[in-house]
């Protein structure tokens, strides 16, 4: 047996390079989803990392060894690899990407029939037990590499979420980051009333002006000064892969995935028929404007586990028509329940299209009624240590506490989600209050403070 692979994570794999992942690595973890799903046919797709094309091909020869037959989707954005997976009837999908972290790192991505989520509730293990012990059983015949376009079908599919003739004709900013949402931006211009200020445009795996990662705070100035140079309506910038987009108001404000969540379920709502209830997944971080906004509107809310594995999971189970993350993930029943960087900001400029109105106006009210502190994050060593501390010192006051993920602590005005991450050493930290900033803040800073005799 080999050693332990340590690059295996709760819904997907991520590792830096070499200690973690490396191509003899790739190669047993191709092998060893073959050997767990027994897939006929697979896509593979690769973002822009500088690693990203020789693991591709690594994975390409792995699953071709075990019998597979590849549909090489190219260079790619993950949801591509999820659209692949759907529409063309594959037995599985593959992603090469490490998303935000750091450029040299990267990972996989993994989808079976239908495009549902491979985590570790359901195959991760198994994948990993059988790629450490490295012995494979040999095929019949060896698989057949295909190549295959799919950005016309994908970009098609995309125009099924809103009315381009209702459209108004908007300034965007949008910031790929030098990650791989640009070329799909490219695509969807000749079609859209809109006017494009790029920045960040071209793909660079060396990640000249940083790592995508518009979560955080550092990240986000060049976009919000584009916006205001420009005048624009709005500003969108991605991740690397842009399974996830970031919002920014016409004053260049950042504005919260959580408050798009609830924007976008409303839009769901209002434009639902029928007897049965539409129902609205979110996961435990805040939760609170979310409820509020679908309960509003007549809809049923279902709280699942933060990750995209677990939120595709949980829509299926309930049939959900949306979800989403504060963390700006966001998923689509119409897409396989998978997520989608594309749909949210395409869904956001109909809205201000139809409703006439600016997207700082479109959320004001909802973060006055629930302000929020932003995801905070800690590099803190023995995270479980950490949450039993902060729960024994709240639980006694609070109103209930749930593990679904990490701690929710509830209070009558506040409450605040505490868990560790699971892709990077890090606690995140959640706070929101009822219509109460300064209360919010107190809080926050309180638990920040308490948070402090665990850094190293």
């Amino acid at each position: 047996m080999s050693k332990p692979l340590t690059c295996f994570k709760a819904y997907d794999v991520r590792g830096q390079i070499p200690n973690e992942l490396d191509e003899d690595v790739v190669y047993r973890i191709g092998r060893a989803y073959a050997e767990f799903l027994q897939p006929q046919r697979v896509a593979v797709g690769r973002d822009i990392r500088e690693s990203s094309e020789t693991f591709c091909d690594v994975l390409v020869r792995a699953l071709n060894d075990a019998g597979v037959d590849v549909y090489d989707i190219g260079l790619c954005g993950t949801e591509e690899v999820y659209f692949a997976t759907f529409s063309q009837g594959f037995d599985g999908g593959i992603m090469i990407t490490a998303s935000h972290n750091p450029p040299d790192y990267n990972g996989l991505k993994f989808v079976r029939e239908q495009s549902r989520p491979i985590s570790a509730d359901n195959g991760l293990k198994d994948i990993r037990a059988i790629a450490e012990r490295g012995e494979f059983a040999e095929p019949q015949q060896r698989g057949a590499h295909h190549t295959l376009d799919v950005e016309a079908d994908y970009v098609a599919h995309l125009w099924n979420y809103l009315d381009r003739d209702a459209l108004r004709p908007l300034r965007v900013v949008v910031n790929a980051g030098n990650g791989g949402a640009g070329k799909v931006v490219d695509l969807l211009e000749p079609h859209l009333p809109f006017e494009f200020i790029k920045i960040n445009h071209e793909p660079d795996g060396s990640f000249p002006n940083g790592v995508p990662n518009p979560m955080l705070p550092d990240n986000r100035a060049a976009t919000a000064d584009a916006v205001l140079d420009a005048g624009a309506d709005l500003g969108v910038a991605w991740d690397g892969d842009y399974d996830r987009c970031f919002l920014f108001d016409e004053k260049g404000q950042f504005i919260e995935g959580y408050y798009i969540v609830g924007l976008l379920a409303s839009a769901f709502l209002k434009r639902a028929s029928g007897d049965s209830p539409v129902r609205i997944v979110h996961d435990p971080r805040l939760v609170w404007n979310t409820a509020d906004v679908v309960h509003s509107h007549g809809g049923e809310t279902v709280q699942s586990k933060s990750g995209h594995a677990f939120i595709k999971e949980k829509m299926r189970d309930v049939d959900a028509v949306y979800g989403g993350e504060m963390s700006a993930h966001h998923y689509f029943r119409d897409f396989a329940y998978c997520d989608s960087g594309m749909i949210p900001w395409l869904l956001v400029t109909a809205i201000i299209s139809r409703e006439g109105r600016s997207l700082s106006d479109l959320v004001a009210e909802r973060i006055a009624k629930f302000p929020a502190s932003g995801e905070i994050n800690r590099k803190l060593e023995n995270p479980p240590a950490i949450l039993a501390k902060v729960k024994e010192t709240f639980a006694d006051q609070a109103l209930s506490v749930d593990e679904t993920d990490g701690i929710s602590i509830e209070f009558e005005d506040w409450r605040f989600n505490l868990r560790a991450s699971n892709t990077e050493p890090l606690v995140r930290l959640n706070v929101e209050s009822r219509g109460d900033s300064e209360l919010m803040l107190r809080r926050t800073a309180e638990l920040l403070t308490l948070l402090e005799q665990f850094e190293t």
